[in-house]
């Protein structure tokens, strides 16, 4: 049979439909044109995968595989004995555990191309899929014998509408791509903006950490710029998607001004993430205004929540969530440990941590540090803070320890650490994070 006569023949039997068993049993019709995109493909697969090469022809997949891998052909007819055969179009399909699918040069001959994808994605394995999209290869499909004409975009509605949500596309040239996918992969995100309010410029150990923690609440297309506090004149272009103030640390009454109001009015969705300190100097008419404009504020302590939040519904008791980042520990020197400002400033977080939790016996005059010692230390000590002139003590402390412990403890004498009540405290926090992961997680939708 001359060359006119087998396309003439190839597009009888494409415009006929059904699977063209005249020319798939003649191996000669299988072209060394088509090893290339058989090299292309394997350099999509791992080693040591359980191959399923559907629509195998020569084989030539099974030469360019990395190492370790097992080879499954399947085809319409045997090309040797391992060979699986299936006639696809007859709704014949392979049932073998694999790790990877592979099908090149098979969905052009698909009558119906919808049902295979389904079926492919029913295989719950990672797909390497080549095909030609109408009007960018050969003008005569059928002279090829292939049976459907799905453009580019068309291909990739196909691909949804099988259930596949995420796929990578690569030129293999002359209007043929290839196609790497996996039915449990997620889709792909546009990148969403976070500005992060807090005071990630200072040197202590809280607001350093707090910045450290912030990616376990974030999607992971968040794209986050921190804010300073302390500069709110020196502010970013535009508005963020979402704006966070505060990463665990406290407000009080300087910070509560017409500036931090105004960021909050840039941002279209905002939440809180602090607590409070200074409180007789913060009314909370004061703190109403920032409230107002959070979605929802996540309170450090229970005592903030029932302070400034009651009567509100965008108001939750989060704990302290930068107890997440300290391990119940047993400590093993027989020793004091005086933590001061200047031992935790600039010291990188690991250290500090773990250097706190070698000690039986912790002072600390800083909340967070003392929120460390908490998990590992035998006895604590703790001395209010009285930074701010004539506003008294920071009352952080007070808050904490009944949230802990329901109870307040007296300062600068050491007591024991009542260890169940600390584990109880860090599994509530944790749930609570799972919250409010949840909360960003939509808010970003």
């Amino acid at each position: 049979m001359g060359d006119n006569d087998e396309i003439e023949r190839r597009r009888a039997a494409a415009l006929a439909g059904g699977t063209d068993h005249v020319r798939w049993a003649d191996p000669t019709n299988l072209s060394p044109a088509w090893d290339e995109r058989a090299r292309f493909a394997a350099d999509l697969v791992p080693r040591a995968a359980r191959v399923l090469d559907l629509g195998c022809g020569a084989m030539a997949l099974e030469r360019f595989l990395p190492p370790g891998c097992e080879y499954i052909p399947c085809d319409l007819v045997a090309r040797d004995a391992r060979t699986i055969v299936c006639d696809f179009n007859a709704g014949e399909f392979p049932k073998v555990e694999c790790d990877l699918v592979v099908a090149l040069g098979v969905l052009e001959y698909m009558v119906d191309a919808p049902a295979f994808l389904r079926r492919l994605f029913e295989f719950g394995k990672p797909l390497v899929l080549s095909y030609n999209p109408a009007g960018e290869g050969p003008r005569d499909r059928r002279a090829n014998g292939w049976v459907n004409d799905y453009t580019r975009p068309q291909f990739g509605d196909l691909l949804r509408a099988a259930g596949f949500k995420r796929a990578v596309a690569f030129e293999l040239g002359a209007g043929q791509i290839l196609i790497r996918t996996d039915p449990a992969s997620a889709p792909r995100r546009a990148e969403k903006t976070v500005w992060a309010v807090s005071y990630f410029t200072a040197g202590n150990f809280g607001d350093r950490l707090g910045v450290q923690l912030l990616n376990q609440v974030l999607p992971a297309n968040a794209v986050v710029q921190n804010v300073s506090l302390k500069f709110l004149d020196r502010l970013p272009e535009g508005a963020p998607d979402l704006l966070i103030l505060g990463l665990g640390n406290s407000l009080f009454d300087p910070l509560v001004n017409d500036r931090l109001l105004a960021l909050l009015d840039r941002a279209p969705r905002s939440i809180g993430v602090f607590g409070t300190q200074y409180r007789d100097t913060l009314p909370k008419a004061r703190l109403d205004p920032v409230l107002d404009r959070l979605e929802r504020w996540y309170a450090r302590s229970e005592e903030d929540a029932l302070m400034y939040g009651r009567g509100r519904d965008n108001v939750r008791h989060l704990g302290d969530w930068l107890v997440d980042a300290f391990p119940m520990a047993r400590p093993s020197l027989d020793e004091t440990l005086e933590i001061r400002a200047s031992d935790v400033s600039g010291t990188p977080l690991d250290r500090v941590i773990s250097r706190i939790q070698l000690y039986k016996r912790v002072t600390s005059g800083r909340l967070h540090p003392l929120l460390c010692a908490l998990t590992s230390a035998e006895e604590v000590a703790y001395a209010e803070q009285t930074e701010l002139p004539g506003a008294g003590p920071s009352g952080k402390f007070r808050s904490l320890l009944l949230d802990v412990f329901g109870r307040e403890l007296p300062q600068q004498r050491l007591w024991p650490v009542d260890r169940a009540a600390v584990i109880a405290y860090k599994e509530k926090v944790k749930a609570n994070i799972a919250v409010l992961r949840e909360d960003i997680e939509g808010l970003l939708a």
